[in-house]
């Protein structure tokens, strides 16, 4: 009987030791309960397979092993909730900004100093754009194509190069025939016209006492003339070195066509010169378009030279005509124009015929745009430091602005300027700051 209640007392003592302990516990992690009912969910489920497994043992020291068992797993799912809450707290700290993937993060400081500038966008008139590729030609009148005026070989008494400016009759180059077979072409002009005119002198004096007759005398005289004639078109250019030939106008020398000591013989051309004040810009349109040529007022073209481009408007340009029938599957279109810059005659370009105005059309400048693939897109700012990447289908193009068909809307504002900058920006933003596990 006293074993039986020494047992008793023993079991009341160790419940109620077990019982505080689990109570202190609970209290010292309650709040990781609450925030984390999942944790206590498993943990019931835990408690529940804990009884099931200890089914038939002694009773005092399965409740004894519960206990303790209940203790440990509370200590270690609080150790473990405790710790996620503080991974959770930190995680959405570092988070506040860009939480959104698609979001760029650009300071202003940065933006500024990178030449980032953002515009709203608002419909406006756009025209109709055919885009082509053509030419610059030198206008009639004002290019110029010297010929050789006499036989002989090609002398230059000073450096001559292509794109040399030179003024109306200054000296390209010379012409002499003093070493060959045949002589000098101009002494020998000079002599045959000396001749001429002495026999003619001679005939006009005796035509008078009928001596001559007026056959003859005419005979004489045209051939007094003829002589004068070809005397007088090489010897007002011969020099000690031969025959000088000079520039008919002022301007650029374009073309050089023979060199040092080669042989011309008369009417080969020798040089071309261009006063590149005033050009002609053809372009070569597809059949397809013909239907709207008639609707053409300018164009705008890009040299490949600079990259740069040109608008016939603000260069006096104007339309002079296009063909009315089809060569090789193009039509010809032509323009006249000012050469205010340095557009060089004979260049190949690249040409957007403007037609007619398009009302409440939405366009970007070219600069806007960024190309990824064949995909191009464009960056909307959302805030003084947030911006978002957009894709964009474009339409027509003028080669300064690009018609957009969608992915804009009216209001918003889109980076105008230095958007390969906040592209830059978008690559940084998307390397992961820092990573957990639970």
């Amino acid at each position: 009987m006293k074993k039986i209640f020494f047992m008793g007392v023993m079991g009341m003592f160790l419940l109620g030791s077990c019982s505080s302990n689990s109570g202190h516990s609970h209290e010292g992690h309650n709040h990781d309960h609450e925030g984390h009912n999942h944790a206590t969910e498993e943990h019931a489920h835990n408690h529940e397979g804990h009884e099931h497994s200890h089914d038939g043992h002694n009773h005092e020291a399965g409740e004894h092993n519960h206990e303790g068992h209940t203790h440990e797993a509370t200590d270690a799912h609080a150790g473990h909730n405790h710790a996620a809450t503080d991974a959770h707290a930190g995680h959405d700290h570092g988070h506040e900004h860009g939480s959104n993937p698609d979001e760029i993060i650009l300071a202003p400081e940065k933006a500024k100093a990178a030449g980032v500038a953002s515009m709203e966008i608002q419909p406006k008139s756009f025209r109709q754009v055919i885009k082509a590729s053509g030419e610059v030609q030198a206008a009639q009148g004002n290019e110029s194509t010297i010929v050789a005026s006499v036989s002989g070989v090609v002398s230059f008494q000073r450096s001559v190069t292509e794109g040399m400016q030179v003024g109306k009759g200054a000296t390209i180059m010379t012409i002499s025939a003093s070493k060959l077979q045949d002589g000098d072409p101009a002494e020998r002009a000079r002599i045959a016209y000396e001749a001429a005119m002495a026999d003619f002198a001679r005939a006009r004096r005796l035509v008078k006492s009928q001596i001559v007759s007026q056959k003859e005398f005419n005979a004489i005289k045209e051939k007094f003339e003829n002589a004068k004639v070809a005397y007088e078109a090489i010897g007002e250019n011969q020099t000690k070195n031969g025959v000088a030939v000079s520039a008919p106008m002022g301007g650029y020398i374009k073309n050089l066509l023979v060199k040092e000591g080669d042989y011309v013989a008369v009417g080969q051309p020798l040089a071309t010169v261009t006063q590149n004040n005033r050009l002609f810009l053809r372009a070569d349109v597809s059949e397809r378009y013909y239907k709207y040529l008639n609707g053409i007022t300018s164009a705008n073209f890009k040299t490949p030279y600079d990259n740069q481009v040109y608008e016939l408007e603000a260069l006096n340009g104007k339309l002079l005509s296009y063909g009315k029938s089809a060569g090789s599957f193009y039509v010809p279109v032509t323009f006249s124009f000012d050469n205010k810059g340095d557009i060089i005659p004979g260049s190949f370009v690249e040409i957007y015929l403007l037609s007619k105005d398009m009302e409440n059309t939405i366009a970007l400048p070219v600069e806007a745009l960024t190309e990824e693939q064949g995909l191009y897109f464009i960056y909307i700012q959302k805030c003084a430091e947030s911006y978002k990447k957009q894709e964009v289908k474009l339409g027509a193009s003028n080669g300064k602005e690009v018609q957009i068909l969608s992915g804009v809307n009216p209001g918003d504002k889109v980076v105008v300027k230095g958007a390969y900058h906040v592209k830059l920006a978008s690559a940084s933003n998307a390397l992961p700051a820092h990573s957990h596990e639970h």
